[in-house]
């Protein structure tokens, strides 16, 4: 495997219209024509030459565009032949989130196989020593979030002199979840002469802090604009009284087909999951509060149809891809422009059609304008309320199984509210707020 020599810049070479185009392997070949994965995209056909060849690539594209096997099938290429050492991998992708490095094990696992590539997943929130125990029995490729990976090399149970191909899945959130200083100090451990490919959505200034100092000329791919907005996804303001957010998002949890629904904290999430069980709602909650295995757990029900609703805090912005889920609802607006376009890419992918919804008051309005302007998004406004047929019609909304949606503003505090950021009130929304509340209050002492 050479370090750093390689071809000239792949800006003069055509894309590749085919994956037999491309050099790859014969075994990665008949993998994916198996797997009826025939046609490369765009992010694919323009990295892989040059990933194959051993250059350094610095790919800009949103998430859900094929990134994963851009880099993946390089790796493995690159990596096939060879036997790692106890604890010492040959090639390393790092991650932001545990769902996304299970998503990249994942969707690599098959390919891996077919060249007898060894992979092992190393995330926080499963035993450390089983991990150890994996990496000490060798491991060819190792998909890591940065803090675990951290703590096994400090334990000695890893070391990286070996890594040859290192790559940083979705930069930028892993330096915005504040994981740069880690980061950095594990590309300070990886041989200098090795090649790295760096993928991310946006490139501001810590990716290219990272791009700067532990990429040497690389390749330069952008297959998207920076703020990509995906032509199959269409992007939807509702404009709903506060008194009647919670209803709304009640009916829209009610519909006919899965839906992934967001909220500012694990305390809103957790409490709206229970009011859509007890609405008749198959919901269940997703944040950091839980441990992994509930975790991967809830993600497997949500897959396979068990349960329709996956009510969530950003942690599930990352590292999600669910075939053919076509409705994102922000039940809470994101904070940002960044928040709202990885919140959104977990519908509309590999082509498909979705749509994004955000529920937003009027105190909201402005603070959520200037995000969709940030986000290149120029979405369709719509003022909405709970039964009305232009709500079912943008999103499928119904009553929920139970009976009636509760009418009123949110029932449990702090549901639909930014965490620390209060929205100001009128006096008639505080009113009607209050009142609502007691009579969620009523109904609770009532059901004791």
């Amino acid at each position: 495997m050479s370090g750093r020599t390689a071809p000239p810049a792949s800006a003069e070479r055509p894309p590749a219209a085919s994956f037999a185009a491309l050099g790859l392997p014969p075994a990665l070949l008949e993998t994916l024509t198996g797997l009826g994965v025939t046609e490369p995209f765009p992010i694919q056909a323009a990295t892989l030459p040059d990933a194959l060849a051993g250059r350094d690539v610095l790919g800009r594209a949103r998430t859900g565009s094929g990134k994963t096997l851009a880099f993946g099938l390089a790796l493995l290429a690159r990596t096939a032949g060879r036997r790692a050492a106890s604890k010492r991998p040959l090639a390393l992708v790092l991650v932001s989130t545990r769902e996304l490095a299970q998503q990249v094990t994942d969707a690599l696992t098959p390919y891996a196989r077919a060249v007898d590539v060894r992979l092992a997943t190393v995330v926080g929130g499963l035993s450390i020593n089983r991990q150890a125990a994996e990496l000490k029995s060798g491991a060819d490729v190792v998909v890591a979030t940065p803090g675990r990976l951290a703590d096994l090399v400090s334990r000695r149970d890893c070391h990286l002199s070996d890594v040859r191909v290192t790559v940083l899945d979705e930069a930028d959130q892993m330096c915005d979840l504040g994981f740069l200083p880690q980061v950095t100090g594990i590309l300070d451990q990886v041989p200098s002469d090795g090649q790295r490919m760096l993928f991310s959505a946006t490139l501001d200034q810590d990716v290219d802090q990272l791009v700067r100092s532990h990429l040497q000329d690389p390749v330069r791919v952008s297959v998207d604009p920076a703020s990509a907005s995906v032509s199959t996804m269409e992007h939807h303001v509702l404009t709903v009284h506060p008194a009647d957010k919670y209803a709304t998002a009640t009916e829209i949890a009610a519909r006919d087909g899965r839906v992934l629904m967001f909220l500012d904290t694990k305390a809103a999430v957790d409490r709206f999951t229970r009011h859509l069980r007890s609405s008749g709602v198959q919901a269940a909650a997703l944040h950091s509060g839980k441990s992994q295995p509930q975790r991967t757990h809830t993600l497997g029900r949500f897959v396979d149809g068990d349960i329709t609703v996956l009510v969530a805090t950003n942690v599930a912005a990352r590292g999600i891809h669910v075939d053919a889920l076509d409705l994102v609802v922000n039940v809470d607006p994101p904070a940002d422009a960044k928040d709202y376009l990885h919140r959104g890419g977990r519908t509309a992918r590999a082509g498909r059609s979705g749509r994004v919804v955000t529920l937003v008051t009027p105190d909201e309005r402005r603070e959520v304008s200037r995000m969709m302007s940030e986000a290149g998004i120029r979405p369709t406004v719509t003022p909405v309320r709970s039964g009305e047929q232009k709500l079912t019609t943008l999103t499928g909304a119904k009553r929920p199984p139970a009976g009636a949606t509760p009418s009123g503003n949110l029932p449990f505090r702090g549901l639909g509210a930014r965490s620390g950021r209060p929205a100001k009130e009128s006096r008639k929304t505080a009113e009607a707020r209050r009142t609502a509340e007691a009579r969620a209050a009523a109904r609770v002492r009532k059901g004791r």
